[in-house]
């Protein structure tokens, strides 16, 4: 494995991401994060119907983030995931939230794999889930 593209997933917070202060709550983060990875996802080919089809699918492991800057109603965001690394079942990506001016907002460490939905087993990444990915072989 040689190469880890970046993507890029544009968002504007809606008044439906805030909480009572009046900024984005900490679980709507952790919802942002995965619609991001579902639209990189689905742009590589590797959509629900694909998933359902292969019986074989993402699952996230563990998941660590950091709230650096809080984010705050009709702001413009750009969330940034890239896998780090991919070792036998086991993947890492990072997914930054970036604001306008370039400033890091949040920081998840996610560690990943491939789920087999038959077996219910993690199994070793396929050549098109690397490629879905964006692990280029």
């Amino acid at each position: 494995m040689s190469d880890f593209k970046i993507f890029k997933f544009q968002v504007l917070i809606k008044e439906y991401h805030l909480d009572t202060f009046g900024h984005v709550n900490n679980a709507t983060y952790l919802q942002l994060l995965e619609e991001a990875r579902w639209e990189f996802l689905n742009g590589q080919g590797f959509d629900l119907q694909t998933i359902h089809e292969l019986k074989v699918g993402p699952i996230i492991l563990e998941c660590h983030i950091k709230f650096l800057k809080e984010l705050v109603v009709r702001q413009q965001i750009i969330i940034e995931s890239q896998v780090l690394s991919y070792e036998k079942k086991i993947g890492i990506m990072r997914q930054d939230i970036v604001d306008e001016q370039g400033s890091l907002c949040c920081q998840a460490q996610l560690t990943f794999g491939l789920f087999d939905m038959s077996t219910r087993k993690l199994i070793l990444p396929s050549a098109p889930w690397l490629k879905a990915i964006g692990i280029t072989v």
